[in-house]
C-alpha cells in the first residue's frame, strides 16, 4: 500500500508557515512575492478576488471535492484554525456555487483569513458587503449538494498551481500567489530587495533620470535584435 493510499481522507493536524512569515509576506503584493518565487506560484488569473480591496494571506488548507458540491468544505470549516485560508479543488466547475453568503458569515465567524475556489460562489454582493475574502472563478445562483467524499489537507492542484497543507497563501487585487512552506521565509529577504528595486525605478521614471530600463540593449542583444556594438 503506498502512502498516499494509507493516509486519512481528512488530515487534521498539519505543519503550517510560520505565522512570523505569514504577517511579512502580507506587507507585500502578490505579484512582488510571485516573482521572487520564480513566476511559478500565481494561479491563473480566472480566480479573482470578488472586490478588489480584498486581501489574504495566511497557511493553505487544501480541499480536494467532487464538482458541485461543497461537503469537504464544510469540513475544512470544522477543522481549520484562525488565521488560515481554505483553498478548494472545485475542478473549474461553474454550474454550481460552493460557498455563499452563510458560509462566509461562518468563516468570518471563525477567523478564517480568506478562501480560494477553482469553482463558483453565489451571494456575490453580500459577501462583498460582508468584506470577507473570497476568491473564485465565477459566481452561480445554484446551490451545491452535500453528499459526495473528498479530501481535506491532501495535496491538490488549482489554477495551475500545486498547493499542499500549510504552504503560504498571498492574495490581493492582482490574484493569488502560493509559496511552498519551507521555502517563504527565504522569499522574504528577496521580496524586500525587489520591492526597493522597483519604488527606485519608480522614482526614476518619474523624475526623468532614467526613462529606458538598463536592462533593455542587453536583453536585445541576447535576444539577436540588435547587434554587438549597437543601442536603441
Amino acid at each position: 500500500m503506498s502512502q498516499a493510499a494509507a493516509l486519512p481522507e481528512v488530515i487534521k493536524q498539519i505543519e503550517r508557515v510560520d505565522p512570523a512569515v505569514v504577517k511579512q509576506a502580507a506587507a507585500y503584493a502578490s505579484s512582488i512575492l510571485a516573482d521572487v518565487a520564480g513566476r511559478r506560484g500565481a494561479l491563473s488569473g480566472r480566480i479573482a478576488a470578488l472586490s478588489p480591496s480584498m486581501r489574504v494571506a495566511g497557511p493553505a488548507i487544501t480541499v480536494e471535492l467532487r464538482p458541485g458540491d461543497n461537503l469537504m468544505i464544510h469540513v475544512a470549516l470544522a477543522i481549520a484554525q484562525p488565521g488560515d485560508v481554505i483553498v478548494v479543488d472545485g475542478k473549474g466547475d461553474l454550474t454550481s456555487a460552493l460557498m455563499g453568503e452563510i458560509m462566509c458569515q461562518q468563516a468570518a465567524a471563525l477567523g478564517i483569513a480568506g478562501v480560494v475556489i477553482d469553482g463558483a460562489v453565489r451571494d456575490g454582493e453580500a459577501i462583498r458587503e460582508l468584506g470577507f475574502p473570497m476568491y473564485a472563478a465565477g459566481l452561480n445562483p445554484n446551490g451545491p449538494t452535500k453528499s459526495v467524499a473528498g479530501r481535506v489537507n491532501h495535496p491538490i492542484s488549482i489554477g495551475g498551481v500545486s498547493v499542499n497543507p500549510g504552504d503560504l497563501v498571498v492574495g490581493d487585487a492582482d490574484g493569488i500567489t502560493v509559496i511552498e512552506r519551507n521555502k517563504a521565509a527565504a522569499m522574504l529577504p528577496l521580496a524586500a530587495e525587489k520591492l526597493a528595486a522597483e519604488t527606485k525605478r519608480i522614482a526614476d521614471i518619474k523624475s526623468r533620470k532614467a526613462l529606458r530600463p538598463g536592462w533593455l540593449d542587453g536583453a536585445l542583444r541576447a535576444a539577436g535584435v540588435i547587434k554587438e556594438g549597437e543601442s536603441l
